[in-house]
């Protein structure tokens, strides 16, 4: 059972911005292959919803007007775009409203949607104003992290469901404050964290909560890249395109510099959470579930900045290890700079229990016994479209989706955590009450941010 952080010293309002928007057994081979049939039929089960949802999707007949959940997306040069096609493939969602400070971009994608579910969204520049529009259902986040949060609670403040992408925030103080404001207004809000809701993905880390590799305690997760150096910006005219005072929105006012927008802003501190918020989320996400844990007890942190000769900020080589008060521990490894990941898998998670392992990586998983001998592997369907539907689902069902916010939170800490002990040079000793650095001011620093005059997101 998973712990709700319950902070105690966060307002519990939040306050738009703008006047418009409203507020295990040996390995015998007998075993195995009962084992193997307990497990296909534990996985079936897990897995009949994510299977008939994507059929559904794939199959079921346009629906009426009146069971459309209508969708508004914040933010199309990237994953943005790639959502935007993924709702109007499935049958339940349309997309209504494009909101981009590119206009490029948004034009781009609002004809693009328009060729394909025969009517034009409405396009936007500023959040709030598409916040006013009722015919809005829910919000998708795709905006630069220092938007995710602040983006969130203004959606659930408006009375949209929100599907924001990862990580859910940029400081820990927001994710507290998502948390908040998603059950204030009870609105369903789901990270894209889509392996939550890849079936084989849901099959492994079942095994590895029902004894299929016996006792779990440790959990590897990696990220391996070749990123190119990102240069030496130079303070310049901002493009006609683009309007930087609402891309900046709630972070503090910089001048526009050119080698910024639209994504080495992930290694900069002031709007972005290098490597270990940009991709590591999505493997440790799978780590904490597979393992079971909450809040990490202790996390030391290591790497550094070496590759490259450029405006980077953040570490470009970093490992970080997480013990938890259960008594297992999870860690993290990310080279940007060096794609040679483990298990000829750039990115992935594995488990190591006392009957053997499990590797999860592309779209599915691997299991060995406890001397390395593959016993099976398992690959499905990966892409946006199940998680998609499953947000979707948590909508009309009033359920809380397979990437709930709170879960969100608790994945996304470990991130945070992680960037405070790198950056604070410490080892953090955690309380597992609040999730907070003990005896740590420097490290503490981190836990928020500062705000533009009249940006800060209040619950």
């Amino acid at each position: 059972m998973t712990r709700s952080i319950q902070p105690k010293d966060f307002a519990v309002t939040m306050r738009p911005q703008h006047s418009g928007v409203q507020s295990s057994a040996s390995m015998h081979p007998k075993i195995r292959t009962r084992d193997r049939r307990l497990f296909l039929k534990a996985g079936a089960a897990l897995g009949a919803t994510v299977t008939a949802r994507t059929v559904f999707a794939e199959t079921a007949p346009k629906k009426s007007l009146n069971e459309v959940i209508r969708v508004g997306i914040m933010g199309v040069n990237n994953r943005g775009a790639a959502l935007a096609k993924g709702f109007i493939k499935d049958p339940g969602s349309d997309v209504v409203a494009i909101c981009d400070v590119d206009s490029r971009a948004s034009d781009k994608v609002a004809n693009s949607v328009a060729d394909t579910q025969g009517h034009r969204p409405k396009t936007f520049v500023d959040v709030r104003k598409l916040l006013e529009e009722e015919n809005v259902d829910a919000l998708v986040v795709a905006a630069p992290n220092h938007w995710h949060a602040p983006a969130t609670i203004l959606g659930c403040a408006a009375g949209k469901h929100v599907y924001v992408e990862k990580p859910c925030s940029q400081t820990a103080e927001e994710g507290v404050l998502a948390v908040e404001a998603a059950r204030k207004h009870n609105r369903v809000v789901q990270m894209g964290s889509q392996r939550r809701s890849w079936p084989a993905v849901i099959r492994a880390i079942e095994l590895v909560h029902s004894g299929g590799i016996g006792d779990v305690s440790y959990s590897r997760s990696w990220y391996n890249n070749r990123r190119p150096s990102i240069g030496h910006g130079k303070t310049a005219s901002v493009p006609d395109w683009l309007n930087w005072d609402l891309w900046q929105g709630p972070a503090p006012r910089r001048e526009y510099v050119d080698n910024v927008v639209h994504y080495n802003w992930h290694w900069r501190w002031h709007w972005g959470n290098g490597e270990l918020g940009n991709n590591g989320i999505h493997v440790l996400d799978l780590a904490r579930w597979g393992l079971q844990v909450t809040t990490p007890s202790r996390v030391r942190s290591g790497g550094g900045k070496y590759r490259h000769d450029d405006d980077q900020e953040t570490p470009d080589t970093m490992m970080v290890t997480y013990d938890f008060p259960e008594g297992k521990t999870a860690t993290w490894e990310g080279l940007s700079w060096s794609p040679l990941g483990p298990h000829d898998a750039a990115v992935g998670v594995s488990f190591h229990g006392s009957e053997g392992s499990i590797i999860v990586r592309g779209n599915g998983f691997t299991r060995f016994d406890d001397r390395n001998k593959e016993i099976e592997t398992v690959n499905d369907e990966g892409g946006d479209t199940s998680h998609l539907a499953d947000f979707l689902d948590a909508i009309r069902t009033g359920r809380r989706p397979n990437a709930d916010i709170q879960e969100a939170h608790l994945s996304t800490l470990l991130c945070h955590l992680g960037n405070m002990a790198y950056r604070s040079s410490s080892e953090l000793e955690i309380d597992s009450a609040t999730g907070k650095p003990v005896g740590n001011p420097e490290a503490l620093a981190y836990w928020g941010r500062e705000y533009q005059s009249g940006w800060k997101p209040v619950v």
